[in-house]
């Protein structure tokens, strides 16, 4: 495995990969990886040639109240699961690297970003779409990966390829859970030992909104109360949002029709989580 930490080396190196003529998998990481992340790396493996993976803090992502000198880091584990992940380049840059200068042009996202956690994370999205813009261009990937756990990321994400038309195919991998179907997260170690037992009831709520769509239930307040009866009468947690938006646009709908997200963020003492699932109806 290749570790590269400068943007000369890294063209140089994709520069070989494009002269053989290989396919080139891309999975953008800020690190501390977990199965998430490794679950798409495991997917970039299997369709592609070479596997390139980044693992970059980036300040841009980060608001006025989010430290961002706190956020997990650990290089050489990092480095470690990569490499038995298969993966075949890993560029860890630093910021000074990434950002020379203060940045004199960004990427400035105006949809998909005012509703579930782009609402109270001003920014949060120019950041994302920022240094992906930066990626791609560096890496010049076939497929890029990104997990579904963070749907509005990757509809964001979407937008981006669109809009700039990146060659670059989005592969949105579904969300690893554990066995009583907790999506799996860095924040889950946070959670109480009662908190740990309520917070499947996060998915059970979105499962049993599902079935009710399923029986054909089509208005959007009455699948959203059922939502918030389940997490309220089943945890201690209190809801941030409850939603359901068409997908990937996000944008509101009141009944129920093509393809739509039911997403739900819980705050509970010491880990704030978020679900989703995807459904689509005629």
């Amino acid at each position: 495995m290749n570790v590269i930490t400068t943007k000369k080396e890294l063209r140089q190196k994709i520069t070989e990969y494009k002269n053989k003529n290989v396919t080139i998998g891309f999975v953008p990481t800020m690190g501390f990886l977990h199965e998430g992340h490794l679950k798409l790396l495991d997917e970039a493996r299997k369709a592609n040639d070479i596997v390139v993976l980044s693992v970059f803090v980036n300040p841009l992502q980060f608001g006025p109240n989010e430290d961002f000198d706190s956020y997990p880091r650990n290089i050489k584990r990092d480095e470690e699961l990569a490499k038995l992940a298969g993966v075949d380049l890993l560029f860890s840059p630093s910021v000074n690297e990434m950002y020379p200068n203060k940045p004199s042009y960004t990427v400035t996202v105006t949809s998909r970003v005012h509703v579930l956690c782009g609402r109270s994370r001003e920014g949060h999205f120019d950041g994302v779409a920022t240094i992906l813009t930066k990626l791609f261009n560096l890496i010049e990937p076939n497929r890029a990966y990104f997990g579904m756990k963070d749907a509005q990321q990757v509809a964001v994400i979407d937008g981006l390829i669109n809009e700039f038309e990146f060659p670059v195919q989005l592969e949105a991998v579904e969300t690893i859970r554990e066995e009583d179907g907790l999506a799996k997260s860095s924040r889950n170690v946070y959670l109480s030992e009662k908190e740990r037992k309520q917070a499947p009831s996060i998915y059970k709520s979105l499962l049993a909104a599902k079935q009710l769509i399923l029986q054909g239930e089509r208005n959007k307040t009455k699948i959203n109360h059922l939502i918030t009866h389940i997490i309220n009468e089943e945890t201690d947690g209190n809801i941030d949002y409850v939603e359901t938006l068409s997908y990937p646009d996000l944008e509101e709908v009141e009944i129920i029709s093509g393809k739509c997200i039911i997403a739900v963020a819980v705050k509970f003492t010491g880990a704030r989580l978020i679900d989703n699932i995807t459904i689509e109806v005629q």
